[in-house]
């Protein structure tokens, strides 16, 4: 029998893996710079936000674009890893881009991937490739703003090739120690670099490490510090059906009613990020500190930053938040029981889950299920999961960076115990596996199952679990 035919959607994301896994890092912007110089510097034909950081990238990436198409401009918004489906990663108009549009994006630079991949050593890679498309849509499209989430890093990260005339670092902590450093300073400098002259830095609470990093930066390219705690942040928090109610200060004043359909303080901290992004965005540049002691000595003195007119409607920003979604962060999928999902892949973001767990949920029976990759501090997060949880499911996702199950098994005993601790070698065994375990008591309302420990495990335990569709943000 003949292989079946692919489609070209299918043929355009084969070209793209074909080019290697995202993860491998090769510290160099040379080879997406010149793609950008052929493609004519699409990346300048509109202002861009852009937003590192280790933790809540992605969901304060999706409220900076919230927030910026409730405001009534056109914008587009690249995260990154996918759920789903690759289409994900290139949204336009608060939807991903079709199949005939992400085709067309891929032929259009096809011809110069290839001018450029015969320049180097090295082809362009996965991710420069997704970069390029995401600049180039956009600027087709036209949009008039578009959000920009790293793929790691900052300085070297592909997407550096923009100058972001807002830059969001979200709380740094250690992860990806391999290509970014073993220390918190190593990390926040490599983080540190998307923030460029003039631009304004809206800097999550941090470490003081990172913190000291962050600012020194700031002053050195002449930029301007926004930071959580300082000029804006979260002035209160009560829960709510399905979500909590906020009440932020913002840069310019502050807003009241907040009705946020996430779990969790961490998200209402991205949240206030997200605010502070969009109104040092909408007060338009601010005038540059100009990098010397003065301008060392206002920011270490906590002056409160000032943009202009940058104030947004409260109702305005009120209807945002409220549409607000992050896919896979503390997502509920099913009841009776409660399954959550929950990308969390560090001990820093499992410590943010399982608070928000403990907080927002009054199970008396939780279940994990756990798929991690390899290279990450596994023992750290079953660390942090084991107070929370009743009994845990180790299994491994379609990823060949996923521990071997038996492998995670023993790291688990050391942390649970052997009889908390039980083996799947599939993921969709272990998920039909926690579900039984939690129900083994008959009360529903108080049992719960959560899936987490990398993004790849969550996007496929949402197809298994059939939530959303093949485009689902």
């Amino acid at each position: 029998m003949s292989e079946p035919q692919l489609t070209e959607y299918q043929s355009a994301v084969a070209a793209i893996m074909a080019r290697g896994v995202e993860w491998e890092f090769d510290p160099s912007l040379v080879r997406i710079r010149d793609l950008m110089d052929v493609l004519g510097e699409p990346q300048r034909a509109y202002p861009v936000i852009h937003v590192t950081g280790t933790n809540g990238k992605s969901s304060t990436s999706r409220m900076i674009e919230t927030l910026l198409r409730e405001r009534g401009l056109r914008v587009g918004l690249s995260t990154s890893p996918h759920l789903t489906t690759m289409r994900e990663r290139i949204v336009i108009d608060g939807e991903p881009i079709s199949e005939e549009a992400f085709v067309a994006a891929h032929q259009d630079i096809a011809p110069y991937l290839e001018l450029v991949d015969g320049k180097h050593e090295r082809r362009l890679s996965y991710f420069e490739v997704l970069t390029g498309m995401a600049y180039a849509a956009f600027a087709d499209a036209p949009v008039d703003v578009a959000v920009v989430e790293v793929g790691m890093g900052g300085v070297w990260d592909a997407t550096n090739v923009a100058d972001g005339v807002v830059s969001v670092v979200t709380p740094i902590g250690l992860d990806h120690t391999r290509y970014l450093g073993s220390t918190l300073e190593d990390i926040a400098l490599e983080k540190a670099g998307i923030i460029k002259e003039g631009a304004v830095a809206v800097l999550a609470q941090q470490p003081l490490a990172a913190a000291e990093v962050l600012l020194r930066r700031v002053v050195e390219v002449g930029a301007t510090a926004a930071r959580e705690g300082i000029e804006f942040g979260v002035l209160g928090r009560d829960l709510a059906v399905g979500g909590q109610m906020v009440r932020m200060q913002g840069l310019h004043g502050a807003y009241d009613d907040i009705f946020l359909p996430l779990f969790g303080a961490y998200q209402a901290g991205n949240a206030a990020c997200a605010l502070a992004a969009v109104e040092a965005f909408a007060s338009g540049a601010p005038s540059q500190t100009g990098g010397d002691l003065a301008a060392a000595t206002r920011i270490a003195a906590g002056e409160e930053y000032s943009g202009g007119e940058g104030r947004l409607d409260p109702a305005l920003v009120r209807s945002a938040f409220a549409k607000t979604s992050s896919p896979g962060r503390m997502e509920v999928v099913r009841t009776g029981p409660t399954v959550l999902l929950d990308a969390a892949h560090n001990p820093m973001g499992m410590a943010a889950t399982v608070e928000a767990v403990t907080e927002e949920f009054g199970f008396t029976r939780l279940v994990g299920v756990l798929a991690a990759a390899a290279d990450k501090d596994v023992t750290g997060m079953l660390e942090e999961l084991e107070p929370v949880l009743t009994e845990l499911v180790v299994t491994r996702n379609s990823t060949h960076r996923s521990m071997p199950p038996p492998e995670l098994a023993e790291l688990a005993e050391g942390v649970f115990g052997a009889d908390r601790v039980h083996v799947s070698e599939r993921l969709d065994d272990a998920i039909d596996r926690a579900i039984e375990l939690a129900e083994e008591t008959g009360e529903y309302q108080g049992a719960g199952v959560l899936i987490t420990g990398s993004v790849v495990t969550v996007g496929e335990a949402r197809t298994l679990l059939r939530v959303g569709g093949e485009g689902a943000r």
